[in-house]
């Protein structure tokens, strides 16, 4: 093993032991109850909210994807921002009053409790069901996107195949996230945000100087490669208008991202809610446009990656020296895993308490939790190994789906409608469904408008009408 490699396997180690033992630490806090394990007893203070929420929604999709994605096509990746950005606004500002005190006053666990809160008992469980499955079928392939690019990452740096190196970040993931419960995932998510965050100060920093400045990279990228500051890709009229709407609008689908709501519903009080907001959106608006100027930069360098998703990777491994290289990349790896860690536990939560698997075992609601952390964290194994993808088509296709699904129901309830069991479920179904057929029936991307937005309208429609449609049917009666 070569000099640069031991001290990037000692950082590594160093790393994942913190992970490890954050874990036994937070055991104590799982052994409670069902709440402590999949809520963390409602207790997070806004530095462990805010930066866990911002970790689970970007991690390796901002500083592998978007990277990437800006590298390949230029500035008109950036009208994904302001989507991105509002969506924080909507979930911590809009929506998270209503769901935070909403969620405490009726002790909801999860965001399909809030969902189906105003329903009885038979058609909450109904609903849970069918949440469940979807959540577990859409983080099958997040999960995967994120065991894919931790082995990229091990790749790039040690001789391993992409096997080895998929199933040792697996394990180290499973191993904390069981250990303990959700206390583990937000304080582990909190320290790797803190690392990405230091990553998107020094990297783009470092390659900006060695462009010789901001102006001199625009210049450089405008003589070489002038269609990356085209910010409508040769788009003109209606077609560059809508590029753009259906670029921004991956925001909307932050409404319906339960691994994400679960946050906002665990924080101690509003005071702390709004604190952990300043704290996420800030943290967003610097790793976001780090990233975006790690792409260009690297293009106005002439960087050339074998694989976009490996930009930084490569960055990393070529224009900085050995001792910095390493402790990059151990920052790297454990940051771009720790979206893992809170999917899992969002999908436990989906199959032993949405779905209802715990019922069968009252008081061993934790232990099947675990169990189902464990059979996905191996299916989404399987799927990175198997289904040739990359990491930014599946956190794409995973996020719009769950969007479409549960982002219309969570909104309406916000604005004070109370719409029936069957109106909910045929809202979930038809938004899921046709998300899903957009994305395989026509071409996906991030500027397609219909994947995103029309999946919303007759799920909203449906919502929206049936207090007045069931009003007039129990007037005829």
């Amino acid at each position: 093993m070569e000099g640069n490699q031991k001290i990037i396997l000692a950082s590594l180690i160093f790393f994942k032991l913190i992970l490890v033992g954050i874990g036994f630490w937070s055991n104590r806090f799982a052994k409670k109850d069902e709440s402590s394990f999949l809520i963390g007893g409602r207790s997070l203070g806004p530095w462990v909210a805010g930066l866990s929420y911002a970790a689970t929604s970007s991690s390796a999709w901002v500083l592998l994807g978007f990277s990437g994605f800006v590298f390949s096509v230029g500035l008109s990746a950036l009208w994904m921002l302001p989507g991105i950005w509002v969506g924080y606004i909507i979930v911590w500002i809009w929506l998270g009053h209503r769901l935070r005190s909403e969620s405490e006053e009726k002790s909801l666990v999860t965001a399909i409790d809030f969902i189906s809160a105003d329903t009885n008992k038979l058609e909450q469980r109904r609903i849970g069901v069918v949440a469940g499955l979807m959540i577990i079928f859409c983080f099958s392939f997040y999960v995967a996107a994120q065991l894919q690019a931790s082995g990229a990452a091990m790749m790039s740096f040690f001789d391993l195949n992409m096997t080895k190196s998929i199933f040792i970040g697996a394990s180290v993931i499973l191993l904390y996230s069981l250990l303990g419960g959700f206390w583990a995932v937000s304080v582990t998510d909190m320290i790797q945000g803190l690392v990405m965050a230091t990553i998107a100060i020094v990297v783009p920093t470092t390659l900006v100087w060695k462009a010789g400045g901001f102006a001199s990279m625009l210049n450089s990228l405008s003589n070489t490669d002038p269609a990356h500051l085209d910010f409508f890709s040769g788009r003109s009229g209606i077609n560059a208008v809508l590029a753009s709407i259906g670029a921004a609008s991956i925001g909307i689908g932050t409404a319906g991202q339960p691994q994400l709501l679960s946050r906002v519903m665990a924080v101690k009080g509003e005071t702390e809610r709004r604190r952990a907001f300043v704290i996420s959106l800030v943290w967003a608006i610097i790793v976001f446009s780090a990233m975006a100027i790690v792409g260009l930069a690297s293009r106005a360098l002439l960087l050339n990656p074998e694989n976009p998703e490996t930009l930084l990777l490569f960055v990393v491994n070529t224009q900085f020296s050995p001792i910095l290289a390493g402790i990059a990349l151990a920052a790297l790896l454990s940051a771009v895993m720790s979206t893992v860690d809170s999917l899992l536990l969002t999908a436990a939560a989906a199959a032993s308490h949405d779905i209802g698997l715990s019922s069968f075992k009252p008081g061993r609601e934790v232990l099947i939790a675990r169990i189902v952390m464990t059979i996905l964290c191996l299916q989404s194994v399987m799927l990175a190994l198997g289904v040739p993808a990359t990491i930014f088509e599946r956190v794409l296709f995973a996020w719009t789906a769950l969007g479409a699904a549960f982002g219309p129901t969570i909104v309406v309830r916000v604005l004070g409608f109370k719409p029936s069991a069957k109106a909910i479920l045929l809202a979930m179904i038809l938004g899921f469904s046709l998300a899903i057929c957009f994305s395989e029936l026509w071409e996906s991307g991030p500027g397609k408008i219909y994947e995103r937005i029309l999946p919303w309208v007759p799920a909203l429609t449906i919502l929206l009408l049936d207090p007045f449609v069931s009003k007039k049917a129990r007037n005829e009666n």
